[in-house]
């Protein structure tokens, strides 16, 4: 059973409005369409795909662990970040700075390729990546 392509991320924010926020204005994703599910929450969109989904408050339901409820596993790990394909590298870096966005920057050994990081509101590791040519320029 081979995989494909990663679908989406899902992030059940401590402010769903001010992660929703970030996503869209800081980072440039787009709130698009999501079925009526049942519960609040948003599906961000990146190039026409529903990249980020952000939940909103549920009610806890066999086999759903709500924030604020028992954790289902002990320890499940750490997530780090998530990265996305950026163009614009003097673009973004203005749009970062204009909103008071704390990032680094690097480039790549080997590939020379630019890398911005950053964090969303709750911690989540965001990573953009530019083409080698944007880390030249």
């Amino acid at each position: 059973m081979p995989l494909g392509v990663l679908q989406h991320y899902t992030i059940e924010p401590s402010n769903l409005e001010a992660t929703k926020d970030f996503y869209c204005d800081v980072l440039g994703l787009e709130n698009g369409d999501r079925p009526p599910l049942g519960f609040p929450g948003y599906w961000l969109y990146s190039g026409g795909v529903a990249t980020v989904h952000l939940l909103g408050p549920r009610t806890p339901r066999e086999g759903i662990v709500v924030r604020g409820t028992a954790k289902k596993f002990d320890d499940t790990g750490r997530f780090d970040h998530i990265a996305f394909a950026a163009s614009d590298l003097p673009g973004v870096r203005k749009r970062l700075e204009s909103k008071k966005v704390k990032f680094r920057e690097q480039v790549v050994p080997r590939t020379g390729a630019a890398q911005i990081f950053l964090y969303d509101p709750d911690g989540v590791g965001v990573e953009l990546n530019f083409p080698p040519e944007e880390a030249k320029a």
